[in-house]
């Protein structure tokens, strides 16, 4: 059996590497972090960590490590003002699979139900939809990127025969803005509805709000039935992974047993990346909420000092409450595709992240106004 690479092969991914060591050196426009060394993890790729099924039940495949997925999922649970009897919860591959999970909990509890979600949702809710065969109608969004609250109402009033799923952006991708759950539950309330599922999609929001001083409404605590975290992007994992949380009354409905697994199925995939739960373990146990907090307000406190410098610049840039998007208008492309910023119409954002610095924000704001 042949080991090791040929002299040619090894070239080719010392070049990749030192293609992506400079792309990251100019990585400002999209929501991941480069904060820790995970080297400590390292001896664990050894192994082919698989977290089959629940975690919180008994696997036939031990090589798992459904015992750090709990603690890193009872830890989310707490921080989203949830009880632990109450709620459950898995570790996903990333934002879109915690969305479809919250999705597919509703289609599962309202059949013939109405997926309302704005023009601001992330791109991949729409597949989503076609996926799980959801009816749904887009509302109309804001100049802000929030939903537009008078036609979500207007529309609902149509079809108030069908139990309403809200998708509820807790930070837009590309303006940061944050769906307001009191006005969605005064809709409901004010169209006599009951009966509804209220999702959230916090991707990064989520990492975000519970570390401020006066956060906007987003989980348990204000009435959510599930909600999706990504773990790539502020807690900063290299590994596209997620959190989704779900009451555990609406997750029993779907549960299955499946005996060739020894365990019940109750996730979207059935093999799952077992090293994703180990390094958000790992962040956890390493920042603590502290650390977390500290990061948010270095971060508003960054995307503020660009702000200003765009001012300065003639250029105008704002962000949201809370929200560490930096929005200005799409200008000098070659520049921006340097810096791999978003682009979406008009508009362009670049995201404070913990690893950006003002020398980042400093060179970008000269190269782009030369």
């Amino acid at each position: 059996m042949s080991t090791g690479l040929n002299k040619k092969d090894k070239q080719y991914l010392d070049d990749q590497l030192a293609r992506v060591r400079e792309d990251a050196d100019h990585m400002i426009g999209y929501p991941a972090t480069r904060a820790l060394d995970f080297s400590p993890l390292y001896p664990f790729f050894d192994f082919l960590l698989n977290n089959l099924g629940d975690p919180y039940t008994p696997s036939s495949y031990r090589l798992n490590t459904h015992e750090i997925e709990c603690e890193v999922i009872e830890w989310f649970t707490e921080l989203l003002h949830g009880k632990d009897q109450d709620i459950w919860g898995y570790v996903t591959s990333g934002g879109t699979e915690g969305n479809m999970y919250g999705v597919y909990l509703a289609r599962e509890l309202f059949p013939n139900g109405m997926v309302y979600y704005s023009e601001d949702t992330h791109y991949s809710v729409a597949k989503i939809l076609r996926m799980v065969n959801s009816r749904s109608i887009m509302i109309k969004s804001q100049e802000n990127g929030e939903m537009d609250y008078q036609d979500l109402a207007e529309t609902i009033a149509i079809h108030r025969d069908v139990p309403p799923v809200i998708f509820a952006n807790i930070g837009t991708t590309m303006k940061g803005a944050i769906d307001n759950l009191d006005e969605i539950k005064s809709v409901l309330k004010d169209k006599a509805i009951t009966r509804y599922y209220l999702h959230a999609d916090a991707a990064l929001s989520g990492m975000v709000l519970p570390f401020t001083d006066n956060p906007q409404p987003f989980d348990f605590a204000d009435g959510v039935d599930s909600i999706s975290i990504s773990g790539h992007k502020f807690p900063g994992v290299p590994i596209p992974c997620g959190i989704v949380l779900a009451k555990r009354s609406l997750v029993d409905r779907v549960a299955r047993t499946v005996e060739y697994i020894g365990t019940n199925d109750t996730t979207v995939l059935g093999s799952r990346n077992g090293m994703a739960p180990l390094f958000l373990w790992y962040v956890i146990h390493t920042l603590g909420k502290d650390g977390f907090q500290k990061m948010v307000k270095d971060s508003f406190s960054l995307a503020d000092y660009a702000i200003e410098k765009f001012k300065s610049a003639g250029i105008k840039a704002w962000r949201h409450k809370n929200s560490p998007i930096v929005v200005f208008p799409r200008m000098n492309e070659p520049v921006t595709k340097k810096w791999q910023i978003a682009i979406h119409g008009n508009d362009a954002h670049l995201i404070v992240m913990p690893h950006v610095t003002k020398d980042h924000i400093d060179q970008f704001l000269e190269e782009i106004i030369a």
